[in-house]
């Protein structure tokens, strides 16, 4: 690297420059994005639509310029010389900006993916009044979460979660111990700039534990070169009286970059639509999100850190009406500190990236000892010195190193290739009075190659990739009591490929076909378990001879749109080999019931299916609709838990970029999401009943005296409707979701 460095300085800096204007009316466009998604550089066009981007390397690589109101451009641009020139007049159009999809490996727009990948801002989930990322992330068709009140939620990715479904950040892999289902996302949305889902076997990509879907958090962007940002936001949420906000501030000049955002939130309660408050459902969050980079024209290194600490309730029962913010027994203290470290070097055909990352997650769980609670806002002191005295029942600590190399090969005539190694070194220690899985060692390691063919009407990928994982985890307890566990020592490799094909019938119509395999290796729980599992009610026994799962996946898309119109129907069919669950035996063991970790094939099945609909000359109105249905079956009988019932939302929409000079970016939308019965479930779950939530929302920018501020009002479930979503895990003690929760927020740029 430090050769690197200094080799920059023989090279000539190279620019790109030129003007953004309208076809229309030829007259420039201000604030148009120009930006170099491998590059990860970018500018915006001044009041004369004039753009300037410095210390470019040579080579080809992809522009994306885009603009409110105009359709996208996104094109290969040869950097041949110290002044390139690009200038351009962009079409009208009434269809959302496009993205470019930073989860798949060659950094397209969503169009020009054979993969389908769904992207949403975290802006907008903020529009729609979510109280958290897990939440926020159910409004994507095909994407639910399985929740233990407001404040603990994890993705479900058509049927699949927990272990099944990665989820990365800061281009690394967000290790928590995943496998519980009472242990949350674990990271908050402050610092984070948009969601991508891959709905389906990822493992190609991201090796095991992505056999059912991988959630890619993107980070907050750097300042463009010579520029300084800031802003400060705050929410207030009725329902849970709580609160979150951050403060952000970021400044790059030519070569170095920076960034810094702290925030926090607290929430007491929250009350059902039958205006009772569940005990303990309470929680605060702490986090900071930092950054510094430093760029030159072949070569850029960016070095991320985050840390955030977590006080969950975890609730149990409709006890004390309380408005406390502290804590209770149960609860979980989580902390965790995020470090990763992404360099890349470019040549002037190819490119090569390296991403190291380090993971601390601290969790402790502090059990309910039966304190009285009738006094309880006038002892809070002493039940936290009893915690102290205590200490944590169950203490586990994982540190996860992981690595991640790939080189962007020079692209031979239409092929584009990349080849990777990946890999990681995992560490769970435990220091409380319980064991709810051993200390351990798990070491991964992966080999891949992936290649995509562009055609003029088409485009082909192919990918192929090797994996080997092994756990060594040490024995537990003594031999013959009950809890021990006996050492395990096992080794498992998979060999995973996969083929897509897109085909652009028109210029409107797109459809796509992608077949991929998927492998996840056995976790610690499932092969190590012997013992009763809190919050879950059940005593649970691990297999050590576990095998891997594997799944091949089929997925087919067809995909319209012009300027005033938009549909799309996504079909899937998922078989899955030696799938793992829970079967109970019969028996009890104090006061639970007895469950083994069994496997047997199973498979899933469904889609989602949508219209979006802006008529002309009314290009403000949108009206959009979509549907989403999964079915999973064992392949002997009985049906695969914890699957989402079918669910319709409807939306109508009103967006206006430009009132007055005091009023823009002004929108509006009424949401209907409904939620049919879930009649199919597995041996041990319970029947769930239809229902149906109104949300609603309001919002612009005001701007007073020159300084613009982001207003917005949301309600969800506005009729404060009592129901039981079917992936609560409350709903066994018969507890209902959240009511009525008003959100008020303010963002203001500095």
């Amino acid at each position: 690297m430090l050769l690197a460095l200094l080799v920059q300085f023989t090279f000539a800096q190279n620019t790109l420059q030129g003007t953004i204007n309208s076809q229309d009316d030829q007259t420039p466009l201000e604030q148009v994005s120009i930006y170099f998604p491998q590059l990860e550089k970018g500018t915006v066009t001044n009041s004369a639509g004039y753009y300037e981007i410095n210390n470019l390397p040579l080579g080809e690589f992809k522009i994306v310029i885009s603009y409110i109101g105009f359709q996208t451009y996104s094109q290969t641009v040869e950097i041949k010389n110290n002044n390139t020139k690009l200038s351009l007049n962009l079409m009208p159009s009434a269809i959302e900006i496009e993205e470019v999809i930073v989860s798949t490996p060659f950094h397209k727009l969503q169009r020009e993916n054979v993969m389908k990948v769904e992207r949403t801002s975290i802006k907008d989930l903020k529009n729609a009044g979510s109280i958290n990322l897990s939440e926020g992330i159910t409004t994507i068709p095909g994407v639910e979460s399985v929740s233990t009140g407001v404040g603990i939620g994890k993705p479900v990715i058509r049927g699949l979660s927990a272990n099944r479904v990665l989820t990365y950040t800061q281009g690394i892999r967000l290790e928590n111990q995943q496998f519980g289902d009472e242990h949350g996302l674990g990271i908050s949305d402050a610092g984070i700039e948009s969601v991508e889902v891959i709905k389906g076997p990822a493992s190609l990509l991201y090796g095991s534990d992505a056999l059912g879907g991988v959630l890619y958090l993107n980070p907050e962007k750097f300042a463009n070169s010579n520029d300084v940002e800031g802003d400060v936001n705050f929410n207030y949420f009725t329902n849970t009286q709580g609160y979150n906000g951050s403060a952000g501030f970021k400044t790059s000049s030519e070569k170095i970059k920076f960034l810094l955002r702290a925030g926090g939130s607290s929430h007491v309660d929250y009350k059902t639509g039958n205006n009772e408050r569940v005990t303990n459902s309470r929680f605060n969050e702490k986090d900071i999100k930092t950054g510094l980079a430093y760029q030159l024209a072949h070569f850029k290194t960016e070095l991320r850190y985050n840390y955030n600490n977590s006080e969950l309730g975890i609730p149990e029962e409709i006890g004390a009406q309380t408005t406390s913010r502290s804590a209770v027994e149960p609860f979980q203290d989580i902390t965790s500190h995020i470090i990763s470290s992404k360099s890349n070097l470019y040549f002037n055909n190819s490119s090569l990236q390296a991403i190291i990352g380090f993971t601390r997650n601290d969790r402790k769980e502090f059990e309910d000892h039966h304190h009285e609670e009738e006094h309880e806002e006038e002892h809070e002191e002493e039940h936290e010195e009893e915690h102290e005295e205590e200490g944590a029942a169950l203490d586990m600590l994982l540190e996860t190193l992981s690595y991640n190399l790939q080189y962007n090969m020079p692209k031979i005539g239409a092929v584009e290739t990349i080849v990777g190694l990946q890999g990681m070194n995992q560490k769970n220690s435990n220091y409380g009075e319980e064991i709810l899985i051993p200390d351990a060692t798990t070491n991964d390691i992966g080999l891949l190659a992936t290649s995509h063919i562009h055609f003029s009407k088409s485009d082909i990928q192919l990918g192929v990739r090797y994996d080997i994982r092994s756990i060594v985890a040490e024995a537990s307890g003594t031999a013959g009591e009950e809890g021990f566990i006996e050492t395990v020592d096992r080794n498992f490799n998979s060999f995973n490929i996969a083929a897509g094909y897109k085909l652009d019938v028109s210029n409107n119509f797109i459809t796509r076909l992608n077949i991929a395999s998927g492998f996840r290796a056995p976790n610690l729980a499932e092969l190590t378990s012997n013992g009763s599992h809190e919050g879950t009610n059940r005593f649970e026994i691990g297999n050590a001879n576990l095998n891997n799962e594997r799944n091949i996946q089929t997925d087919l898309s067809l995909e319209f749109s012009n300027e005033h119109f938009e549909f799309y129907v996504n079909g899937f069919y998922n078989s899955i080999s030696d799938y793992i669950y829970l079967e109970p035996n019969g028996t009890t063991l104090n006061g639970d019931a007895v469950f083994l970790y069994q496997q047997q094939d199973a498979n899933l099945y469904g889609g989602e299916a949508g219209i979006h609909y802006h008529p002309h000359p009314l290009d403000w109105l949108h009206m959009e609709s979509n549907f989403s249905s999964v079915t999973g079956k064992l392949k002997s009988s009985g049906y695969l838990p914890l699957i989402p019932a079918n669910n319709w939302a409807n939306t109508l929409r009103i967006e206006v970029n430009e009132i007055n000079e005091s009023f823009n970016n002004g929108y509006g939308f009424v949401t209907i999401k409904s939620y049919f019965a879930q009649n199919n479930v597995s041996d041990f779950e319970t029947k769930s009943d239809g229902y149906s939530l109104l949300n609603l929302g309001i919002g612009g920018t005001i701007t007073i005296s020159n300084q613009p501020m982001e207003l917005k009002l949301s309600a969800n479930n506005i009729l404060d409707k009592e129901y039981i979503s079917h992936l609560s895990r409350l709903k066994t003690d018969g507890i209902s979701n959240i009511g009525r929760n008003i959100n008020l927020s303010i963002n203001i740029p500095l």
